[in-house]
C-alpha cells in the first residue's frame, strides 16, 4: 500500500509542476482552462504568481514525501487542496452549477483522499535504518 501511495504522490507531483509551469509560462492560455481571463498586467501577475505557488509548492510536498517517503512534509499541500476544495464546494451551493465543475473538484479531492491516507500510512520525521535503536 505505501509503494501505490508513493506512486500516486509522484504522480500528483508531476502533475503539479506542470501545471504549475504552464502558469509561469503562459498564464492566459492556463488561465483560460480554469475558466479565468484578465485583459491586465495585475491580473497576469497575479495568475503568473499566485497559481504557480500553489502549484509548486503543492509538487514539492509532495514530491518530497514521495522521494523520501516521509509524511510529514505534506501538510502545507493537504492544507491547500483541502481550502481549494472547500471554497469549490461553498460556491457550488452559493452560486450553483456550471459545465464541468465536478472536474476540478474531482481532482482536488483525490488529492486530499491520497495526502490523508499517506499521512496515516507513511512515517514521520527521520526513519531509521532496520535493526538500529
Amino acid at each position: 500500500m505505501q509503494f501505490i501511495l508513493v506512486v500516486l504522490l509522484a504522480l500528483g507531483a508531476i502533475l503539479d509542476l506542470l501545471l504549475g509551469i504552464s502558469f509561469f509560462i503562459d498564464p492566459a492560455g492556463a488561465g483560460a482552462d480554469f475558466g479565468l481571463q484578465s485583459p491586465t498586467p495585475e491580473g497576469l501577475s497575479a495568475m503568473r504568481g499566485d497559481f504557480t505557488a500553489f502549484f509548486w509548492l503543492a509538487a514539492l510536498c509532495m514530491g518530497w514525501t514521495a522521494w523520501k517517503r516521509r509524511a510529514d512534509m505534506l501538510w502545507p499541500a493537504l492544507a491547500l487542496f483541502t481550502i481549494a476544495f472547500s471554497g469549490r464546494l461553498v460556491n457550488l451551493v452559493a452560486v450553483g452549477a456550471y459545465d464541468g465543475w465536478w472536474q476540478p473538484m474531482i481532482v482536488e479531492a483525490l488529492h486530499v483522499i491520497v495526502m490523508v491516507m499517506a499521512i496515516k500510512l507513511l512515517p514521520y520525521g527521520r526513519v531509521s535504518p532496520a535493526g538500529s535503536v
